[in-house]
């Protein structure tokens, strides 16, 4: 979109090249590896190195709604999200507050023969995390549609309060943007 709504050359050499590695046409070495290059990223060594990079500054900066909106860091696991998150919470000065989901079942018939510790500590492709640690202040991003188009995947919002009960948050990206919203711990595990 970048590149034919604002004519964006780099934005464009960017897009190609994630296309290429999708469709499996980058070189690879001997063990199957692809080198990327500084032209299209900024390598770095380890999980702490890539949120220095993206949030540099962050005490400065974690009030600035506009600086947020700019930065996001991706990951493909539920693991090395929680790691990344909590770096990035050990940054942010507050109390973290942590919520759980819901693991217990009205009907003893349609529960497993699985211990519910077990079920916990899975952390499956598409299925969010049993535990999520929050601070207020800190940015969240949705990642299902709870009421589109005002919440929906991909909206950006800032903790604003954390109850026993309820997260307040405002939202920062999309046609709602400054809307204070609150969210139920029965739709934690959408954060």
């Amino acid at each position: 979109m970048r590149v034919r709504l604002f004519n964006d050359f780099h934005s464009g050499h960017y897009a190609e090249t994630l296309l290429k590695i999708g469709d499996g046409r980058m070189t690879v070495d001997t063990e199957g590896m692809i080198t990327l290059t500084e032209d299209f990223c900024n390598v770095v060594g380890s999980e702490s190195e890539l949120v220095a990079k993206v949030y540099t500054y962050l005490h400065n900066n974690i009030h600035d709604d506009q600086w947020l909106c700019e930065r996001a860091i991706l990951a493909p696991k539920n693991e090395t999200v929680t790691k990344i998150n909590e770096n990035i919470l050990d940054e942010v000065m507050g109390e973290t507050t942590e919520y759980l989901s819901v693991d217990t079942v009205i009907d003893s018939e349609n529960s497993t023969s699985y211990p519910v510790e077990f079920l916990n500590s899975l952390e499956l492709s598409g299925v969010p995390s049993h535990k999520l640690k929050l601070k207020v202040g800190v940015p969240v991003m949705l990642m299902r549609n709870l009421d589109a188009p005002r919440l929906c995947n991909g909206t950006r919002l800032r903790v604003t309060h954390l109850g026993r009960n309820i997260i307040t948050a405002t939202i920062l990206t999309g046609a709602a943007k400054g809307e204070s919203v609150l969210i139920t711990p029965e739709l934690e595990n959408y954060i």
